[in-house]
């Protein structure tokens, strides 16, 4: 009876193990049918090394590729959006003005006013001119002030935008017109910078005496006091601008002109060789030469006190002899700077125009300064004058 029930229990046992193992194959197949290709590709990368090289290759080019167009798609763009950029900045018209000095027709470079690019003395190539001394300005004449015998030459007679150095003049007119030093002024509207829009420490409505204004006009550069001593002046600024033209050409000054009292316009211009006239003139003024060498001073406006420096960083040197000094810069005009000053036992006028750089004006008057030291007594030097054959 077993014997008989045991072939039926080895026949049930088999058909159930073919039935695990024929459902065990299918699920390995779908899952095999189910990986992605790259697996495939990865096994055969590992099968065959040097196909794997030459797949990582490829990849690696492609992706330069891929950087190159990325890269140059974002160039484009920068491109784009920088043209877009300059369409939306106002266009700079600049043009050239004709000034009559003395009969002689000067044509000067008008620009609108913006922040430093570029100096007057690149728009009318002076910086190209080579020089004895390495100067960051593109005009410089120095004289000896008793015998006015050159020393040192470069651009001297090119006629350039002067700036603030117009403020020597206006110091001038001033005190030529013996009107009394201690007659308060008041500061208007009208005394605003509408030219190139400066601001002032003096506020509209301050009142000061004509000695002060005059004081921080020189020390300080103080355009609204240079601007309201202009206004107070008889006949109003009309006239003191005529004044002041009159006044250069009784000076000799024929290749100078003046627009203003500030020096804010860019067509208040003169040569060095005018300014060494100018500097010379004013140097007999006591008042011009102590107020524009006084390091500080402190003026009470009617409403509070205001303490103003000298911007003349030399007068602060006590290795310096300084007699005179005037300082000035408007963006047409680049960084100026006129002394009256000794070096070596000999007193000097020193003319520096168009420096490029905030404090150049300064180092120049020192390698200067070096210079004619070495110099001694001899009486002049070769001009480092460009269009010149020298002095």
């Amino acid at each position: 009876m077993k014997s008989d029930k045991l072939p039926s229990f080895k026949a049930i046992h088999g058909a159930v193990i073919g039935t695990v193992l024929s459902v065990a194959v299918t699920v390995a197949l779908s899952a095999t049918l189910a990986l992605p290709v790259d697996a495939f590709a990865a096994s055969a990368t590992a099968a065959h090394p040097a196909h794997a090289k030459k797949k990582a290759a490829a990849a690696r080019v492609s992706s330069k590729e891929k950087s190159r167009e990325a890269a140059s798609t974002k160039v484009a763009r920068a491109k784009t959006g920088a043209a877009a950029r300059d369409d939306e900045r106002p266009v700079v018209r600049h043009r050239r003005v004709t000034v009559t000095l003395n009969g002689h027709h000067r044509n000067v470079r008008r620009v609108a006013f913006e922040p430093r690019q570029s100096v007057g003395g690149e728009a009318f190539g002076l910086h190209e001119a080579s020089g004895a001394l390495m100067l960051r300005s593109s005009v410089a004449f120095v004289v000896d002030q008793n015998s006015l015998e050159p020393l040192f030459d470069k651009n001297s007679r090119s006629v350039v935008p002067i700036a603030s150095i117009s403020k020597l003049m206006t110091a001038m007119v001033v005190l030529d017109s013996k009107a009394p030093l201690d007659e308060p002024i008041t500061v208007s509207d009208e005394d605003r910078d509408f030219d190139k829009n400066t601001g002032s420490r003096l506020s509209v409505g301050s009142v000061l005496s004509r000695e002060d204004m005059l004081h921080i006009a020189l020390m300080a550069s103080e355009n609204r006091a240079a601007a309201a001593l202009s206004r107070y002046y008889p006949g109003g600024r009309p006239a003191f601008i005529a004044a002041m033209n009159a006044k250069a050409k009784q000076l000799g000054m024929t290749d100078t002109h003046f627009e203003n009292s500030t020096g804010l316009s860019s067509q208040n211009v003169s040569t060095a060789r005018d300014l060494v006239k100018m500097v010379n003139a004013a140097y007999q003024y006591p008042l011009i030469r102590k107020f524009s060498t006084d390091r500080s001073y402190d003026v009470f406006t009617g409403k509070r006190n205001l303490a103003y420096n000298s911007t003349n960083a030399l007068i602060r040197n006590p290795s310096w002899d300084i007699g005179l000094q005037k300082t000035g810069f408007i963006n047409e005009a680049g960084e100026c700077l006129v002394m009256q000053t000794t070096i070596h036992g000999r007193p000097v006028i020193m003319v520096l125009l168009d420096s490029t750089g905030k404090y150049s004006r300064f180092a120049d008057a020192n390698r200067m300064r070096a210079y004619l030291d070495t110099l001694g007594d001899q009486p002049r030097i070769t001009s480092a004058d460009a269009g010149g054959a020298g002095t």
